[in-house]
């Protein structure tokens, strides 16, 4: 699992590329709990653009990061979400606890990679 981010005033955005499952799901949340530590202050807009397939253990990472976000008065906005993620999200309920909206046409890729195939976070 690659992930990239850009970091801006009160913003920080982070990319997913490839299946958030079981396989993937521990790399991102420590990769992402890294992120939220480094950059306290920021909300997040998670960009699953990349993501096709999003599994329960892929949502737990998802709604993890939501609640400690919450938990500090910041927010999680998912962005560029594909059908099939979509599918999942609406089951779980996702719709009624945070934003999102579905796969933009040409959003331009984050930079500073973060993960790439297990790696530390830098």
């Amino acid at each position: 699992m690659a992930i990239s981010y850009r970091v801006e005033p009160h913003l920080l955005t982070v990319g997913l590329e490839r299946d958030l499952d079981l396989a993937s799901a521990r790399d991102v949340r420590a990769a992402l709990d890294t992120l939220l530590d480094r950059y306290p202050d920021r909300d997040v807009r998670l960009n699953l653009d990349q993501v096709s397939f999003l599994d329960s253990t892929g949502l737990g990472v998802v709604l993890g990061r939501y609640r400690r976000l919450a938990a500090a008065g910041r927010t999680l906005h998912l962005v560029g979400v594909r059908p099939a993620v979509a599918a999942v999200l609406t089951v779980a309920g996702v719709r009624q606890i945070m934003a999102w909206e579905p796969r933009v046409a040409s959003e331009a890729r984050e930079k500073g990679v973060v993960a790439d195939g297990g790696d530390e976070l830098a």
